[in-house]
C-alpha cells in the first residue's frame, strides 16, 4: 500500500531560449520550440538532441536542453539516460539545482534511496526555499522506512508552498497511518483539496476516519477511492471494517473477502496501524 500512496517524484522541465548572440535558422527555432513543449517525448528527445549537438546555445541554454531530454526520458521510464542528461546539465551549470533535484527524482525512481537522497540533500543547500526538493527527499526518506524525519520533510515542503498537493498527500498517508488519526485530517483535507483527487489520499484520509471512529465518513472515502481505482485492496478491506462496525455485517465480510482475495496479507498490514 506504500508504493500506492507515493505520487511520483517531481520533474521539472524549463524553457529553453536560442543564444541571443546567435541568428537561429527555422529549424533551430523550431528544435527549440519542440524541446520546450509538451509533445511526444521521443519527439522532445530528438528536438532537444538536435540541439544540443548544433552547439548554438550558451553554456545555460546547453544545461536546459540537457534537462529537457532527462525530463523526456524519465517520462519514458528510461530513468538511466534520464540522470545521464541530468548529470551532464549539471556538469555544465553546477549550480542548476532543478537539474540535481531531477537527477534526485530519477534515481529515487531506480529505487536508488540513499544516492537520491544526497541528491535532495545538495538541492535544498543550494535552494533552501525549494519545496518539491523537500517533498522528494520526504519520499526518498519514506521508502527507506524513515517516516519521522520523512515528515519534517513534508511538513517544511507545505510550508514553503501550501499548494504542493504530493505534500499533503504525504503527511495524510504518514499520520493516518502512524499517528493519531485527528492530526491527519488537516492534511488529508488540504490534499483533496489542493487537487490530490487520488485513490491513495482518499483512501489514507478513510483510514484516518476508520482509526476515529467515523465510519460513515470513513465508507464515503473509501467508495472514492474505489471508483477511482475498484481494485484496492485496503480500500475494500476498511470500508469491510467500517461496515461491521456500522453492523452491516454481510457487506462489510463481503467486503474483507474482496480484499483478501487481491492481497492476501491485508489483514497484517492493517493490524500495523492499530485497527483489527
Amino acid at each position: 500500500m506504500l508504493n500506492a500512496r507515493l505520487g511520483a517524484a517531481s520533474i521539472v522541465i524549463l524553457l529553453l531560449v536560442p543564444a541571443a548572440a546567435q541568428k537561429p535558422n527555422e529549424g533551430q527555432f523550431r528544435n527549440v520550440e519542440l524541446c520546450n513543449g509538451a509533445a511526444a517525448p521521443d519527439m522532445r528527445i530528438m528536438a532537444c538532441s538536435a540541439f544540443i549537438e548544433a552547439n548554438q546555445g550558451g553554456p545555460s541554454s546547453l544545461a536546459i536542453a540537457y534537462n529537457n531530454r532527462g525530463v523526456a526520458y524519465a517520462e519514458k521510464a528510461d530513468y538511466d539516460h534520464a540522470a545521464a542528461d541530468f548529470e551532464s546539465a549539471i556538469a555544465v551549470d553546477p549550480a542548476f539545482v532543478k537539474a540535481v533535484n531531477n537527477l534526485g527524482a530519477a534515481r529515487l525512481r531506480k529505487g536508488d534511496y540513499d544516492a537520491a537522497i544526497e541528491d535532495f540533500d545538495r538541492a535544498v543547500d543550494l535552494a533552501p526555499t525549494y519545496a518539491r526538493a523537500f517533498a522528494n527527499r520526504a519520499e526518498a526518506r519514506l521508502k527507506k522506512g524513515d517516516p519521522t524525519r520523512a515528515e519534517r520533510d513534508y511538513a517544511e515542503a507545505v510550508r514553503l508552498d501550501p499548494d504542493l498537493e504530493g505534500a499533503w498527500s504525504g503527511l495524510c498517508w504518514i499520520r493516518a497511518s502512524s499517528t493519531e488519526a485527528r492530526d491527519a485530517m488537516e492534511a488529508c483535507d488540504r490534499a483533496i483539496g489542493t487537487g490530490a483527487h487520488t485513490s491513495a489520499t482518499y483512501d489514507s484520509r478513510a483510514l484516518a476516519n476508520l482509526r476515529a471512529g467515523r465510519f460513515a465518513a470513513a465508507i464515503a472515502d473509501y467508495d472514492s477511492a474505489l471508483r477511482i481505482d475498484p481494485k484496492l485492496a485496503a480500500a475494500l478491506y476498511g470500508r469491510g471494517l467500517a461496515k461491521a462496525r456500522r453492523g452491516d455485517i454481510a457487506a462489510g465480510d463481503a467486503d474483507v473477502a474482496a480484499a483478501k482475495a487481491l492481497r492476501t496479507d491485508i489483514a497484517e498490514e492493517f493490524a500495523r496501524y492499530g485497527v483489527h
